[in-house]
């Protein structure tokens, strides 16, 4: 087993995953800490160590409010279950599982973004832990990265001072992380011409960010994207819309007003957790920006005129997360925005979602739809237009979940079951459950190593076929009680939206 390797700065020790075969690697450094000058601040390089360094247990988490202050919130039943976890700006790593006897082993490669809508989230949480996929002979990394106003604040000084990267430090760290480890995984018995990127709801939309950049061509070899896409058919959106460098500017210079500072190098000398709870009082916004150099426009929309970083991708989501309506609160505003919106069609549309008392209600619900599916269904029609062949594979969650609060398949619960970590959660999961679980960690798992899904279960036999999403045959993967696929297309709502889509 590979407990010691060394790296670009030094040695690292590991330890035996729960699975011995397996090695873990926790709060390995991937560049330097962002305190003081780095502060707001693309990731430097990290310096070299003396000796061994031992990497055993997770690093402090990045600044963010407590995880798990609010009982009654289901993420802290979830997995934000230690309101006592370290937090620090010094948080620039990233973990590691492996399954390698010997460095020269090859192994495909899968990056983690975790999400928590750039705000929160960390890789410490108890769903992400890399063993089981380790244990299909997969390279695990989980890559820790700035939130917030840590992460997303853009102001003139810092503009001036990294005019190439003047925002979106977050991103940047990913990008860095993942470049570290192309740089490194193989002395951990990874591929470094192998690399799968993911993540989940932010986590999702930084793969987006990732596959959109221009400055990313090689880095990676597919993406999955679990409930990270934001395309939705009723603007404006409720994700807020791509920020340009001068509006993130005008943020940040009222957000150092809020501190009390006039400088950059003042704001860098205050203490983080005031700026930390500064920051969660701020109505300031801090978020993706499109600052010209690493991101050059709204990443999904370069994604589906097919002007990205076109890789093999799999993308999916629950069946009851992020439905979305027109902005409307009676019949006359719902009237005019369909007009607005749909001009010569609104008529097409009214009469779809046409009840016959006209109840507003009753409308709304017929004009209501899943933007997730609306968005992979999307991918295909672009996918057609465009004549891009790359495969794209989609999949909705819809299983039975159990627990005293009848959650449904709310956003984050496939979790759980794509990493294979049900017996961590409290719900009373039973026999189908940890069947569909390993199903799913091993169609993942088959992705990550030859960018096609398809293979065998355990027992030997092959998994229900899953095929591309094509225009032509629009394949989902049903994850429910038990894993299988339609290719049902959209219903009346979303194909009108659709086709109003592609006229743009």
């Amino acid at each position: 087993m590979l407990r010691k390797v060394r790296t670009e700065n030094g040695w690292v020790e590991g330890l035996p995953a729960a699975d011995p075969r397996i090695t873990s690697f926790k709060g390995v450094p991937y560049a330097a800490p962002a305190t003081g000058k780095n502060r707001w601040r693309p990731p430097q390089p990290c310096e070299d160590w003396e000796g061994v360094l031992q990497c055993y247990k997770f690093a402090p988490i990045s600044m963010q409010h407590v995880p798990g202050e609010d009982p009654n919130n289901i993420y802290s039943r979830e997995w934000n279950v230690d309101p006592s976890i370290e937090m620090s700006e010094d948080s620039m790593v990233l973990n590691i599982w492996t399954p390698a006897c010997d460095p020269d082993e090859k192994l495909p490669v899968f990056v983690w973004y975790f999400g928590g809508g750039l705000r929160e989230g960390n890789t410490a949480e108890m769903e992400f832990d890399g063993e089981r996929l380790a244990r299909r002979g997969i390279v695990v990394v989980t890559v820790n990265y700035r939130l917030n106003c840590f992460g997303f604040l853009c102001h003139p000084e810092i503009t001036a001072e990294n005019p190439e990267f003047p925002a979106n430090f977050g991103h940047l760290d990913q990008r860095y992380g993942t470049m570290w480890v192309k740089r490194n995984i193989a002395a951990f018995g990874g591929d470094p011409d192998n690399i799968t990127i993911g993540g989940q709801s932010a986590g999702g939309g930084s793969v987006m960010a990732q596959v959109s950049s221009p400055l990313n061509k090689g880095l990676f070899q597919k993406a999955i994207v679990d409930s990270g896409l934001e395309k939705v058919p009723y603007p404006p959106s409720f994700f807020g819309e791509l920020m340009t460098l001068e509006e993130a500017e005008e943020q940040g210079k009222a957000f150092f007003r809020e501190l009390g500072v006039e400088t950059l190098e003042e704001a860098r000398a205050l203490d983080a957790f005031y700026i930390r709870d500064k920051a969660n009082e701020s109505k300031c916004r801090f978020g993706v920006v499109n600052d010209g150099y690493y991101l050059v426009g709204n990443t999904n929309d370069r994604f589906l005129n097919n002007e990205a970083n076109m890789v093999p991708m799999l993308f999916g989501h629950t069946s009851t997360e992020f439905f979305s309506a027109p902005k409307a609160e009676n019949d006359e505003e719902l009237d005019a925005y369909v007009k607005n919106l749909f001009g010569e069609d609104a008529d097409e549309f009214l009469k779809l979602i046409a009840s016959r008392r006209g109840a507003f209600v009753e409308r709304m619900n017929k004009a209501q739809v899943q933007h997730l599916e609306y968005a992979g269904r999307l991918i295909g029609e672009c996918k057609a237009a465009t004549g891009d062949k790359t495969p794209f594979y989609y999949w909705v969650f819809d299983p039975e979940i159990p627990g005293w609060d009848n959650p449904g398949t709310f956003h984050s619960s496939d979790l759980w079951f794509f990493f294979e970590t049900l017996a961590k959660c409290w719900r009373p999961f039973v026999g189908k459950h940890y069947d569909l679980a390993r199903q799913m960690c091993n169609y993942w798992a088959n992705f990550i190593k030859t960018g096609d899904p398809n293979g065998r279960d355990a027992d030997g036999k092959k998994m229900p076929e899953w095929r591309p999403y094509t225009k032509e045959d629009p394949c989902r993967m049903i994850f429910g009680d038990t894993a299988y696929t339609e290719n049902e297309g959209p219903g009346e709502v979303v194909a009108f939206l659709l086709k109003e889509a592609m006229k743009h």
